[in-house]
C-alpha cells in the first residue's frame, strides 16, 4: 500500500520543485531533473510490484503526452521552451501522491469534490474567468465519465485534485503556459484548461491497463529463464530443485 505521507510529502516536493525551477538555467534543471527521478526511486521501494508498475507506467505515458503536447503540438511550452528532466518522474510522484490520497479520505468525498471542482471550473472558464476555456470545457465530461463509472474512480478524483492545484501553481509562477488557441483547431483554451486533468486520467487508465501485464511478465520470466535456476542452484536455494 501507498504510504499515507506521500499524499503530503509528494505535492510539497512538487511545490518546492517548480519553484526552484523558475530560478535556475539549463543546467540547474538538469541537475533537478536527476534529483527528482532518484526522489521517485526512492519512493517506489516500499511500494509492491504492481503499484511500482503503474507508476512507472503512468510515466511513459506521459512523457509520450508530454511531447506530443508540448513539443510537437505546442499546445503549452514550457519555461526554456523544452521538456524538462524533471517531468516524467514528476508525473510518477504525482501519480503516487493521488494513491497515497485514497488512503486519507473517502472515496465519495474524493469523487465529489472532484466532481465538483471539475464543473465548475468548466463553466467558469465559459463564463466568468478571464480567459476563455472552451478546449478546457470540453474535457470535463471525460472526466466527470470516468468518476462515475470506473472502478478506479477514487484513483482519479485523487490525482485530479493533485493535478488541478500543481497546474494552478505551475502557471502563476511561469513554470508553464498554455496557448490561449489550440494550434491548428483554434479552440479557445485555458491557462490551466479546467478539463487538463482528463489527460491524466488517459495516463492513469493505461498504466492501470498494462502494469498487471508487466508484472506478470517479469515473473514468468523469472519463473522459466534458466539463469535465474542456476543462480539459485549455485546459491543453494531449497527451491531450486
Amino acid at each position: 500500500m501507498t504510504p499515507r505521507a506521500y499524499a503530503l510529502a509528494g505535492p510539497a516536493y512538487l511545490a518546492a520543485l517548480l519553484a526552484t525551477d523558475t530560478q535556475v538555467s539549463y543546467p540547474g534543471q538538469l541537475a533537478l531533473g536527476a534529483l527528482t527521478w532518484i526522489a521517485l526511486l526512492l519512493a517506489l521501494r516500499p511500494l509492491a510490484p504492481l503499484a511500482r508498475a503503474q507508476a512507472l507506467g503512468v510515466v511513459a505515458f506521459a512523457t509520450v503526452g508530454e511531447v506530443t503536447g508540448s513539443l510537437v503540438w505546442g499546445v503549452y511550452h514550457y519555461r526554456l521552451h523544452n521538456l524538462p528532466l524533471f517531468i516524467p518522474p514528476a508525473h510518477g510522484i504525482v501519480y503516487l501522491s493521488g494513491l497515497a490520497l485514497t488512503r486519507v479520505v473517502s472515496v465519495r468525498k474524493l469523487v465529489a469534490a472532484a466532481a465538483a471542482g471539475s464543473i465548475g471550473w468548466g463553466l467558469a472558464g465559459l463564463t466568468v474567468l478571464p480567459r476563455l476555456d472552451v478546449a478546457g470545457a470540453i474535457g470535463v465530461p471525460l472526466l466527470c465519465l470516468f468518476l462515475w463509472r470506473s472502478r478506479a474512480r477514487a484513483t482519479y478524483a485523487a490525482v485530479f485534485i493533485v493535478v488541478a492545484a500543481l497546474e494552478l501553481y505551475g502557471t502563476s509562477i511561469g513554470t508553464w503556459r498554455w496557448a490561449r488557441t489550440l494550434p491548428g483547431l483554434g479552440i479557445a483554451d485555458g491557462n490551466p484548461p479546467s478539463g487538463v486533468a482528463s489527460g491524466y486520467v488517459w495516463f492513469d487508465v493505461m498504466a492501470m491497463l498494462v502494469a498487471p501485464l508487466l508484472v506478470a511478465g517479469v515473473h514468468w520470466r523469472y519463473e522459466v529463464d534458466p539463469r535465474s535456476v542456476r543462480a539459485s542452484q549455485a546459491l543453494g536455494r531449497p527451491d531450486a530443485a
